[in-house]
Formats: C-alpha cells, sequence, structure tokens
C-alpha cells in the first residue's frame, strides 16, 4: 500500500509504549463480538472467554496468538503468560495463530497488527497474563454459581476448580460453556512474581515443537486449495526496472503452464506445479525497460559514501563539544569501518497463498504485519480490509523479511489474482535466488569514528559519523521515526553510546540508492553495535588499558550494562591465560530495552580467518518468561550473527546483485558453530527483547578477539574479505 494510503489508519493508532499499559486492560477487559474470520484449528464447541482463549469441552485451552511464529518461540511465550495466570494444566493448552483483526490484536507498541521489534512478549505481558486472570476468574465463578458457594472459597491449579469445604471438583471443560456467558470482571488481581509456576520455568516444553517434529506443521509453503495454481515472477535484473513488453510463446508451451500475465512488478507464470512454473518462466522472454533502474554497483557506491564521511552530517546527538576535545586531546585514534549489503535468507522463502471470489479474499501466509497485509490487498483489489481475511500460518524464519512496510508480497500475490480475475486460487513462491536477487537487504553503511585522549589516557572526547539509508524514509512509518531528517533506526546504538564520554558527537548522512532496504536482525544496532564496540577496543588498546576494566569504568552509570559486562567476563574466565594462539574479545550493548555482553574466544586458521571456539554470553531481558527460549535465542543470535561477519555480503555490478543462493551467500555450517553460554540475570523488571539482542556484540567481540591476537583491526565485514584483502 501507498505510504499515503496506510498513513491514516496508523496516525489514528500512534498508540506508543507510554500510553499503552493503561489501556491494555480494555483490551481483555471488553467482550468483543466473535471475529468475522475464526482462528484456524479453533473447535466450534470451544467456549470464547475473551478475545485470547477458547476452552473446549475437552479441556484443551487454545491460546490464540497476535503474533507470528516463525522459530522464535513466540506460540510458547504467549501461552505461558495466559496460562500462568488461568492456573491451567500446561498439557491441554494449544495455540493457533489470531486472524486479522487490529482492534482485538493490535501490538500495543505498534498500534497496528504485527510482529517484529522483539516486542512480543514486551507488548504482551500484562495483556495475555490479564486475559488468563479474567477468563480463570470466570471459572470460578460459573463454579460458585453451579455449586451455590462463595467464590472466595474456591481454588483453582491444574485446570480445575476445587471447593474444598465439599470436595466438589470441576474441569475447565465442565464449566466453560457457562462460564463464556456471564461478564467479565472490570477488573483482575494479578499474580505475585512469587506465586509463577509456568513463568521462569526452565524444563515448560514449546507447543510448537512436536508438530514440527513429526512433519505435522503447517507452513505457507505446504498449503493447497483444490484448484491451486503456482505462481512464479520474472522480476527485473536491476532494481527499478520495468516491463517495456515480454514474449510468452515458449512459456505458454512448457507443459503445465495455465497462464502468464503481467503484473506492476514483473511478469507472472502460473502452472499446476512449482517446477513447471518454474521452466515456463525460464523460457519467458522479457524485455525490460531501465531507464529509471539503479545502475550503481557495490564499488561506486562505496567510493559516494567515502566522500560524505569527509563533510559533517546531520547532529544525532551533541554533548559538549567534541571537536574541541578531539583538537586538544595529547591523542587522536581514528576509524573507518564498512558494512555490506545483506540478505535475511530465511530458511523458508517468501510464499503467499491467495483465493479471491465473491467480493472476499483469502490469504494464506506467514503474515509478519497482518494491518499492512490487510490493507494492502484490499487496496489492489478494490475490497474493504474487512473483507479481507488472513490465516496466518507458521513461518520458516523471517529476520525481518516478511514485515515489508509497503506489504509486498502481498501485494504481488493480489495483482496476480487481480490479472486472473479470481479464477483460481494461487499460490506465489519466491525462490531461494528471487529472495537474494531481488529482495530487500540490510543497507549499505560507512562509518567513521575519532576518539581524543588525554595525556593519562583518558577518553575526553568522540564523534561517530555514520552514511547509509534510511529503512523507514518513504514508508507508512516515516513519521514515527524519522524526525528532523533523521532515521532513528540509523543511529540506534550509536545515539545512545552509553559510556561516560564528556563531548560527543553522532551525526548522519542518509543516502539515496535505488537498492531496496529493509530492517534485519537487530535493525541499526547491527553495524552501529560493531562500530561501537570495535572502535572501543581500538581506543583502549591506544589508551593502554585494558579493555574490560576500561569498560567497567565508563559503566558506572548504567548498572544494566556494568551487570552483563562483569557477568560475561567473570564466567569467561577474563584475564585468565590462555593456550597459545588464542585470545578473548569482549563487546557489551544494548538493544530492544535488553542488556547483553559477550565474550568471544577465538584462534586463526592457517588462512587467517577467525576460529570461534567458545563464546560466554550475559542477558538481562527482566523476566525470562521461559529461560530455555532465551537461551535459545541468544545461541541462534550468536550463530546468526557470527555467520554474516564471517562469510556474507550482498554486492552489486554495474546495479545488478551478483549473489544467488548459499554457495555465494554462506550461513554458518554446524562445524563452525562455537561453543556457547548463556547466563540470564535474574530479574523483575519486565521482559523485553530477546529475538534480536544476541546479534550485535558477536561481531566485534570476535574482531576485538582478532584485534587482540594481531593487533590488526577487522574494519571491513566480512572477514573472509577482510582476510582476502579484497
Amino acid at each position: 500500500m501507498s505510504a499515503r494510503g496506510l498513513q491514516p489508519a496508523l496516525d489514528r493508532r500512534q498508540l506508543l509504549a507510554s500510553g499503552l499499559a493503561a489501556g491494555a486492560g480494555l483490551v481483555i477487559g471488553l467482550r468483543f463480538p466473535r471475529a468475522a474470520g475464526a482462528a484456524a484449528d479453533v473447535a466450534p464447541a470451544a467456549a470464547e472467554l475473551n478475545a485470547f482463549v477458547r476452552i473446549g469441552s475437552d479441556d484443551t485451552v487454545t491460546v490464540l496468538s497476535k503474533h507470528v511464529e516463525f522459530g522464535q518461540g513466540t506460540y510458547t511465550g504467549l501461552a505461558t503468560l495466559l496460562a500462568e495466570e488461568l492456573d491451567a494444566d500446561w498439557a491441554t493448552v494449544r495455540v493457533v495463530a489470531a486472524p486479522a483483526d487490529v482492534e482485538r490484536y493490535k501490538n500495543l507498541f505498534f498500534g497496528v497488527q504485527g510482529t517484529g521489534g522483539s516486542t512480543a512478549m514486551a507488548n504482551s505481558w500484562e495483556q495475555m497474563r490479564r486475559a488468563g486472570a479474567t477468563a480463570r476468574a470466570l471459572l470460578v465463578a460459573a463454579a460458585a454459581a453451579t455449586w451455590s458457594v462463595p467464590a472466595a472459597e474456591l481454588s483453582v491449579a491444574q485446570g480445575v476448580v476445587r471447593h474444598a469445604a465439599s470436595g466438589r471438583s470441576a474441569r475447565f471443560g465442565e464449566l466453560a460453556a457457562r462460564a463464556a456467558e456471564l461478564e467479565p470482571p472490570a477488573e483482575v488481581a494479578l499474580k505475585d512474581p512469587k506465586q509463577f509456576v509456568l513463568v521462569g520455568r526452565e524444563d515448560l516444553p514449546r507447543v510448537d515443537v512436536p508438530e514440527k517434529s513429526r512433519g505435522a506443521a503447517r507452513f505457507a509453503l505446504d498449503f493447497t486449495l483444490p484448484g491451486l495454481r503456482t505462481a512464479l515472477i520474472a522480476r527485473p535484473p536491476r532494481f527499478g526496472a520495468r516491463v517495456r513488453g515480454f514474449d510468452a510463446s515458449e512459456a505458454r508451451r512448457v507443459p503445465g503452464v495455465v497462464d502468464v500475465v503481467q503484473i506492476p512488478q514483473g511478469v507472472a507464470v502460473l502452472a499446476e506445479g512449482f517446477w513447471a512454473a518454474k521452466r515456463g518462466r525460464d523460457a519467458l522472454r522479457v524485455d525490460w525497460d531501465e531507464s529509471g533502474a539503479e545502475t550503481r554497483g557495490t564499488v561506486e557506491l562505496v567510493a559516494e559514501y567515502r566522500g560524505l564521511l569527509a563533510r559533517p552530517g546531520l547532529v544525532a546527538r551533541s554533548d559538549g563539544d567534541a571537536e574541541a576535545a578531539l583538537a586538544g586531546a595529547a591523542r587522536v585514534v581514528s576509524a573507518e569501518y564498512e558494512f555490506p549489503y545483506l540478505a535475511h535468507a530465511p530458511m523458508e522463502p517468501l510464499d503467499c497463498v491467495i483465493r479471491v471470489s465473491e467480493g472476499r479474499c483469502e490469504l494464506w501466509t506467514g503474515a509478519q504485519l497482518q494491518t499492512v497485509d490487510q490493507a494492502v490487498a484490499a487496496e489492489v483489489l478494490g475490497l474493504e480490509p474487512s473483507r479481507v481475511a488472513i490465516e496466518t500460518m507458521l513461518a520458516g524464519g523471517s529476520f525481518g523479511r516478511r514485515a515489508t512496510p509497503q506489504g509486498d508480497l502481498v501485494r504481488e500475490a493480489a495483482e496476480i489474482a487481480k490479472a486472473i480475475r479470481g479464477a483460481y486460487p494461487v499460490k506465489l513462491v519466491w525462490t531461494r535466488d528471487d529472495d537474494l536477487r531481488g529482495g530487500r537487504y540490510r543497507p549499505l553503511y560507512l562509518h567513521r569514528l575519532e576518539a581524543g585522549l588525554d595525556a593519562e589516557g583518558r577518553i575526553v572526547g568522540w564523534t561517530h559519523r555514520i552514511v547509509g539509508q534510511s529503512l523507514l524514509t518513504g514508508t507508512p512509518f516515516e513519521s514515527f521515526s524519522v524526525k528532523d531528517g533523521i532515521d532513528e533506526s540509523s543511529v540506534e546504538g550509536a545515539k545512545q553510546l552509553p559510556y561516560a564520554i564528556p563531548n560527543l558527537r553522532v551525526d548522519l548522512h542518509t543516502t539515496k540508492v535505488g537498492v531496496p532496504v529493509l530492517w534485519w536482525r537487530s535493525v541499526g544496532h547491527t553495524q552501529n553495535g560493531y562500530a561501537t564496540e570495535a572502535f572501543f577496543d581500538e581506543v583502549a588498546r591506544a589508551a593502554g588499558r585494558d579493555p574490560f576494566e576500561l569498560r567497567r569504568e565508563l559503566l558506572s552509570d548504567h548498572p544494566r550494562h556494568r551487570g552483563v559486562l562483569e557477568l560475561a567476563a567473570e564466567k569467561a574466565g577474563w584475564g585468565r591465560p590462555l593456550p597459545a594462539g588464542r585470545a578473548r574479545g569482549i563487546a557489551v550493548h544494548a538493544s530492544f530495552s535488553s542488556f547483553v555482553a559477550q565474550v568471544a574466544e577465538v584462534s586463526l586458521d592457517e588462512g587467517g580467518m577467525p576460529r570461534v571456539h567458545r563464546v560466554v554470553c550475559a542477558v538481562d531481558c527482566g523476566v525470562a518468561i521461559n529461560p530455555d527460549n532465551v537461551r535459545a535465542q541468544m545461541e541462534g543470535g550468536i550463530g546468526f550473527g557470527l555467520g554474516t561477519v564471517l562469510h556474507d555480503e550482498v554486492t552489486l555490478e554495474a546495479g545488478r546483485v551478483v549473489q544467488s543462493n548459499f554457495h555465494d551467500y554462506p550461513l554458518l555450517r554446524i562445524h563452525e558453530m562455537p561453543e556457547v553460554e548463556v547466563h540470564i540475570v535474574r530479574s523483575t523488571e519486565a521482559p523485553t527483547g530477546v529475538g534480536e539482542p544476541g546479534v550485535p556484540p558477536i561481531g566485534p567481540a570476535v574482531a576485538n578477539a582478532v584485534l587482540a591476537l594481531t593487533g590488526r583491526p577487522a574494519r571491513r565485514l566480512p572477514f573472509r574479505r577482510a582476510v582476502a584483502g579484497s
């Protein structure tokens, strides 16, 4: 959808975190009418106690998740919160995706229904607990009315309501229908954390694992409908090109091909199956109009960016007088860092099933921004958004890829359905090559940092200049993130540098490039965290200081940063001798309101590439709802981040992407995965994000270990490129 088209809806929902806590109770305190599109797999006989929970006569507790599950453990976390306050038997709990319904299921931090920014647990912490507590109160009230006893005399545990005085008991399934007829209480009391049975439990099994283990889990790639046809799109080889004309005669001769249609994004080939669609697409002849295409390559872009590094940009933060501090410093340390375009490369590329009939559209996809997707499909098809139903499927990864502000995937599917006039259901599939060569990327960025040291080696000034594309300018979310020309996602993590430095300046040049970009796991923190933490070790080395001790000293006003730093260093044995040829590097970074420190133990192989043997990670994410999942997310973030800093880059030659699949965009291999220890700080603070915060520290921790080993900083990523000297 165009930014203009979606903006009014977003403006009406500028419900940022500061105003949401008070309103969260309203979402579950009201009796909503049953949703127009009932959640998938909820038994018709199940009683709806509120928007987030149904209870069947067989005692099954069905939790409706407003957030997509793409492997990060959202289903389990949300179910844990609700089941905790409901006092449910965990063995009876299952989770299904909620329908697209922004009023019932909006992300309380975004104001639209969507998953991202590591917000799933944070924005649901009270909401899901209140939903569980409200349902519990209704079940208790139903039992009290049935038995004619005071509700205060009843207790609930493991899915059973009991009246100790009379010895009576009833399972949830026996009470649910009557409970659903009662008026919910306006207020409910939540448990003291000391009473938690499920939250914080170490051995709670994930709800999505059994179906995935036996191959029964449903992904959009597996989903089918009677008469469905598979579509692949021929997209331009250069970003910004358009179809001038095409010859489909050979494509139509491919057995199984049923249609070829032009859409704004390219030419779609529709066939009875994937391979027929692919062969048909391969046989297409498309004449591309490249008059508006991006034709610069990586080399040209880097040269332009480097020129901008020499000039001041828009100021994002200015403390004291950094320029004067550098001018008067006894020594100035400077460095430039280069970060390439990166692909998201989820294991399951994009896919979507669409059916249009009788003035209604149905979508089956791993939707990450349901409100956007709903609005986009409605716009293309000329429908009201209420006539667009979305069944959110499980998704095989995302890392941000499924959350495009313009709803790219659904727009393509809707355009195809429009072009064929809804003649049959369509499954749109992106191949791996499609994703790597025609997708969206983490932006190319260059950084220049300078630090001034006084005669005693103290940091007296720090400047940080950033050059790269904006993620949100020109999108429906621009008004939320771009202020005075500065996209906050471009400077996050650099602007909030926690170290006690009296004179500090961060500025930004936002570039205009025809390469489509998108938030990528940890967004701006991924490159800003690397630049600040790798440069910090260069400064510590110039000052003759231990990098851990200097960090610790300068974090005295940031106890949570300092807490994870000290914990990681302690558990890693910082300062203790290592075998010859090995060194440790340390980094600490806060993102998405969580604090993570990592220590990497590294050696170099014969070719000079880092070999990471061990990573010790400390994380402070508030209450750890599912500690095992927190560890899994830290481990996954470390593996994800490590693979990209070692190997990965998307490069352009004359505007064309060079890489096409895992042979030239390799993910981390299992033999490269280090031993990982995760230590969780015990906390009573509200939960914060864990899906992304494990990524930013791993790169600089490895770089700092390499610096300790060799004395050479790693300023150009990936390491593979730096080692090759290219």
